[in-house]
């Protein structure tokens, strides 16, 4: 099976522990550090969202440099220091939860973030240089799948432990993990193009931006690949949110199943990114980026429409999920395709600037719907909605071919079927 062979394997696996470490370490802080003794200053609400800022935060500010070092690094060598260096960083997590420092908890967590930013160009750049041109699509495709089992594995986890809290278990997987990713991030193997130490820049993160722009505008559909990719998250976040106030109030639904409601939409993202590269195979099909988001917004207006049962609705997120998925591999593979040798770091940087700007514009947008309309969970999928059918009049409006090659896919399906039929 592809999945481990020993060209991939070690960047697979490393993937999925960085986040599954992120997360689990930011959820136990979550369950189980707001127990604890905290400054008058801060309350558990300001603590969970200061806990979750700090993941995120980092790439606003240092997703140029990050981007940077890409270029003119070994991403290995780039990778793997940062991957060491997170080793003290849950040292100190660790004595945070022995002596329950809130703040050094937190301090750990935003450590953490600025680890993860700091390798996210070399870790995604690695894919080509791993699987090369042909490899891409598939690559991309496994590797997002397990980003997204590492965060709801972490935080399941999580959530399990601080149920039956036992301070050495928890030192134990966040020591064990670390070193266990930095052995594994040691193994990868790849095929690097030569560091570019010549290749001027800017840690501007507006300049950054800027430039990237006009960079990415040079080469065909950069531009649209890098959008389609943040608004993925855009949409994601808005409908993580939006999955705890629709099923308590529509469903008057447990913390329970609130919770297998969001495990079925990451599940549902995971499957559907790995289809996407199993269905690419050796190529790009960009044919699936209208695939995609035509599914997610038929999901979205079924959602939005009709009132459904419990069960209906859970169908639905796991459908709109996957075909997210689907949407969302062929916009990356694009990206890793465009030919931009060492400025693919650069380029990986500047995805992740903007979908932190995309993020926070989605999170802006729910707390306006949500507070002029009572916590209306309906106008929030519609607004969901519209944004995915904007996305797709964009990428049928700025790249016609994209649409000939969703015909010939469908085309392709259809005859598959009634061979089989």
């Amino acid at each position: 099976m592809k999945l481990f062979r020993s060209k991939w394997a070690a960047l697979f696996f490393s993937n999925f522990l960085g986040v599954f470490n992120d997360n689990f370490v930011k959820n136990c802080i979550i369950f189980i550090a707001i127990g604890w003794s905290m400054p008058k200053w801060i309350t558990q609400s300001q603590l969970i969202s200061m806990v979750s800022a700090s993941l995120i935060v980092p790439y606003l500010f240092l997703s140029p440099l990050a981007g940077r070092f890409a270029v003119i690094y070994s991403k290995k060598s780039v990778f793997r220091i940062s991957k060491l260096f997170e080793i003290p960083v849950l040292v100190l997590a660790c004595v945070a939860f022995n002596f329950h420092w809130v703040m050094v908890a937190v301090l750990a967590v935003l450590l953490m973030g600025i680890l993860s930013c700091m390798y996210s160009p070399s870790k995604y750049s690695l894919i080509r240089d791993i699987g090369g041109e042909h490899g891409v699509s598939y690559g991309s495709g496994v590797f997002e799948m397990m980003a997204f089992l590492g965060i709801l594995l972490g935080t399941v986890t999580a959530s399990v432990v601080s149920d039956h809290y036992n301070q050495w278990l928890i030192f134990g997987i966040f020591i064990g993990l670390a070193i266990l990713g930095y052995m594994v991030t040691r193994s990868i193997r790849a095929h690097e193009l030569p560091e570019n130490k010549e290749e001027v820049g800017t840690l501007n993160p507006v300049r950054f931006i800027r430039d990237s722009y006009l960079f990415a505008h040079q080469h065909a559909n950069v531009n649209s690949a890098i959008f389609g990719a943040s608004v993925f998250w855009m949409i994601g976040g808005m409908l993580q949110m939006n999955l705890v106030i629709h099923t308590k109030h529509i469903y008057h639904a447990s913390n329970s199943i609130t919770g297998i409601v969001m495990a079925c939409a990451a599940i549902g993202i995971a499957l559907g990114t790995w289809a996407a590269g199993k269905i690419s195979g050796k190529d790009v099909k960009t044919g699936l980026i209208l695939i995609g988001i035509g599914g997610m917004s038929i999901g979205f207006f079924l959602i939005t429409f009709f009132q459904l049962s419990l069960v209906i609705f859970i169908v639905l997120i796991f459908f709109v999920a996957f075909m997210g998925g689907i949407f969302q591999i062929p916009c990356l593979s694009m990206l890793q395709n465009s030919n931009l040798g060492r400025k693919l770091g650069d380029m990986i940087g500047y995805l992740n600037m903007l979908t932190f700007i995309f993020v926070l514009l989605g999170t802006f947008l729910f707390s306006a719907i949500t507070y002029f309309t009572s916590e209306n969970s309906f106008v929030v999928f519609g607004a969901i909605l519209v944004i995915c059918l904007f996305v797709t009049i964009y990428f049928h409006k700025k790249s016609p071919e994209f649409l000939i090659e969703t015909k010939k896919m469908l085309h392709f399906a259809r005859k598959n079927i009634k061979r089989k039929l």
